[in-house]
Parts: C-alpha cells; structure tokens; sequence
C-alpha cells in the first residue's frame, strides 16, 4: 500500500508541474493573441514530439522530454540595422554577427508576406512585457491560489498555550540536537512540575493571548521571578518560577543568538484557517526566501557537486524534478499521514516549485523571460530618451545580438540540470 501511495504522490506531483508548465506558456499564448502577434506553436516539453494536435494556425502538443515547455511566437528577432528583410543579407565572417544572422535567417523561413503586421518585435514595448511575465505571473498566481486553498481552506499550524513537551535541561540554540548530560541544568518548567496538556493562561498575573504573546514574556523576564497560572483537568492552579537565560535564536534574525529567558516549555500545534492577509504575509516571505535561494545557487551547486562524488547531500539544497518527485513521493508516506495531510503536502510543494519557475523566470538574461522583459525596457527607455532630446528613433532592440549571451545561459542551465538529476538519482534528498 506504501508503494502505491508513493507512486501516487508522484503521478500527481508530475502531472501537477506538466500543468503548471501549460498555464505558464498560456501566460505567454493569451496576451500575445490578443496583441495581434501569430503563434504557431504550443508545447509542453522538449525534444521530440510525442503527440500534437493543430488548431487553427497553432500546433498544440507534448514533446519527449519533459523539462519545460515552449510557444513560438512568429517574429520575436528584428532584422539588423539597415537590413532589408526581404533581400538576401551580406555574409558576415565574425562569429557573434553570424550566429544573430543565422538565426534571424531561420526565423524569416517562418514568416509569410501575410504575416508581416503580426510580428512580435512590431509591438510597443508595453505589449511585449505583458508577453513575456505573462508567464511567470501565472506561476506567482498558481502558487498563491494554492497556498490559499492550504491555509484558508485547510489551516496552518499556529501554536498554542497549550504545553506540548517539557524540556528537561537547558541547552542553548548554539547545542541544538543532543541530548541532556548532567552537567546541564534542570529547567524552570521541570523544576515547576509543569505537565504536557498544561495550558498556560496567566504570567505574572497578566491573561496572554496566544503563544507568541507568552513567549515575548517569558524571553523578556531574563533571570527574574514570575507566577505562572495554568489549568490542568479543568482545574485552574499557579506556581512560581524563575526564568533562566539562555542563549536562543533572534526573533528578527534567525541566525544570530540572543541571551533571553528561558523557561523550557514548547506549545502544542492546532489548525487554525487563515485570511487572505496571511496568505499575502506568506507569499511575501517565500519571495524574498526564493530570490536569496537563486542568488545563492551558483554555491549551492558546488555541494551538489560535492554529492555527486559522494559527499554528504545538504538537505535543503536544490534538487531537480527527479528530486522533487522523489520528494513528493516521501510527502504523501513519511509519518502515515491522512489524506487531507497528503493532500496539503502535494499542494504546498507545487507551489513552492511554482514560486521557484516565477521567479527565476524574471531573472534578466536571455533566455529566460526576464531577459525579453529587460529588452523591452531597455527599448522603452532608449527611444524615450531619444523623444526627449529630439532625435532619430533608435528603432526596436535587437535582441539577436544576445544571443551568444543566451547560448551559454542555456548551456548552464543544462550543465546545472544533468548534475542536479545525477545527484538526486545517486545521492537524493531524504526526509526520512
């Protein structure tokens, strides 16, 4: 039964991304349609074509390799300065100049004398923006809709005054993972005789109100003395305690320490349903957690490197789709959880990957969509500058002379993808 609900989770994560995928290039398809631009191609995955349909002028269907997707919008490279494009061009012998030949030649073979009003590069510079982050923006979009169906519809986990466990010795944040010896000294809540299943309602003769409101009191109390009420089998009680210091990890930055009270109690997790704003409050933390994780890629290849040869792998590291299916899989098993559980695992993750494609996506290099959108802007730019001062129109970006720039961005990424696949099939990412 385990391993038919672990190939489960991954059918449905896989088909998850494949759809993902599809809303992101519909996020192109869509406003490109609408600005009058001809698009003849839409498909899911690379390589070879697996199976397809044609609809009108657009040929829909999936290719072999399922690494991405694809449309073709006709006419995305102008042609060069002082080129006409219906005559042959001048043979150029410089390796970058021939390369955006090369390919504005390929692109000219798709385009008819019917199609010159549809190109993409004709468009106002606004038009090709709303283009290219029509894409991304679908994944933003994806990723907030499921998170609002996790916590408004599910709930999240929100801690309570409830007592969960007592600690039964004081280690600091810095020690985090072993286990108690003599030498470490009792806490305050073991000392107090405090019990899991306590719930925590006064301190120092104050109601709290939640658990974060606690533990601002009790981390703020440092060495002093405290009464602490609580109710347990329905009977109110108190006791007096006094809080110790200890090292413990900054509220507002994680990976520092602070020396605060500590009393050596942690609180019980209840499902509580959440608000739009707290969707929103998530969202904006995984943004900014999934621009320092890009910024930080390039380092952390060189442990998935490491991994590959046989080192340890980092559990937070990047992973592939292999990795992220393997990990999907684990989701829907480790722990036997129920399947509303399952379920909200599934979905958390498809959006944390949808996150991840949205906002890599906005990075400015070609070929990713940010390079195109950057493009765009640079155009919008220059020829408003030149409306200013009253000169010549610069004309359209020629975003064929990056190209070089693209091919090796490409050829990194791919670089990136075989080693990421390699070390999540020989050395994967465990939850267990």
């Amino acid at each position: 039964m385990t391993a038919l609900v672990y190939a489960l989770g991954v059918l449905i994560f896989v088909i998850g991304v494949a759809v993902s995928i599809a809303l992101h290039e519909c996020g192109h398809m869509i406003p490109a349609r609408r600005f009058g631009v001809k698009v003849t191609q839409f498909f899911v995955g690379f390589g070879s074509t697996v199976w397809s349909f044609r609809r009108g002028e657009t040929e829909y269907g999936l290719k072999a390799i399922p690494l991405g997707g694809y449309v073709k919008l006709v006419g995305m490279l102008p042609p060069g300065k002082g080129e006409d494009p219906h005559e042959l061009r001048s043979t150029s012998t410089g390796l970058f100049s021939q390369l955006a030949a090369d390919a504005r030649d390929a692109e000219r073979e798709h385009i008819g004398p019917e199609d010159e009003g549809r190109l993409f590069y004709t468009r106002p510079w606004w038009q090709k923006v709303i283009v290219m982050a029509g894409g991304p923006v679908v994944n933003l979009a994806i990723a907030f809709v499921l998170f609002a169906i996790v916590f408004m519809g599910f709930g999240a986990n929100e801690p309570t005054t409830t007592v969960n466990t007592v600690s039964a010795c004081a280690i600091p944040d810095t020690e985090a993972g072993r286990t108690c010896t003599s030498a470490d000294p009792e806490t305050p809540a073991k000392k107090a005789g405090l019990q899991p299943g306590d719930v925590i309602t006064t301190f120092d003769g104050e109601p709290v109100d939640g658990w974060d409101e606690l533990s601002e009191r009790i981390r703020a109390n440092g060495s002093g003395e405290a009464t602490i009420g609580y109710e347990r089998d329905g009977q109110a009680r108190t006791v007096d305690i006094e809080t110790t210091v200890l090292a413990r990890a900054d509220l507002d930055d994680p990976d520092k320490t602070v020396e605060v009270g500590f009393l050596g109690v942690s609180p019980t997790l209840e499902k509580e349903r959440q608000g739009p704003v707290y969707v929103l409050d998530v969202m904006g933390d995984s943004i900014a957690g999934t621009v320092h994780a890009i910024i930080d890629l390039p380092q952390r290849m060189v442990g998935v490197v490491k991994a590959a040869l046989g080192a340890e792998r980092e559990d937070d590291g990047p992973v592939s789709v292999v990795g992220a299916g393997r990990v999907a899989g684990e989701l829907v098993t480790y722990d036997d959880p129920s399947w509303a559980d399952r379920a909200v695992r599934l979905m958390t993750l498809l959006a944390s990957v949808n996150l991840f494609l949205g906002m890599f996506n906005f990075v400015p290099l070609l070929p990713l969509d940010g390079g195109h959108i950057a493009g765009a802007l640079y155009e919008a730019v220059r020829r408003g500058f030149a409306r200013l001062f009253r000169r010549p129109d610069p004309g359209y970006v020629d975003v064929a002379k990056m190209l070089p720039v693209a091919y090796a961005v490409g050829a990194v990424l791919m670089i990136m993808s075989v080693i990421l696949i390699y070390a999540d099939i020989v050395n994967p990412v465990s939850l267990t």
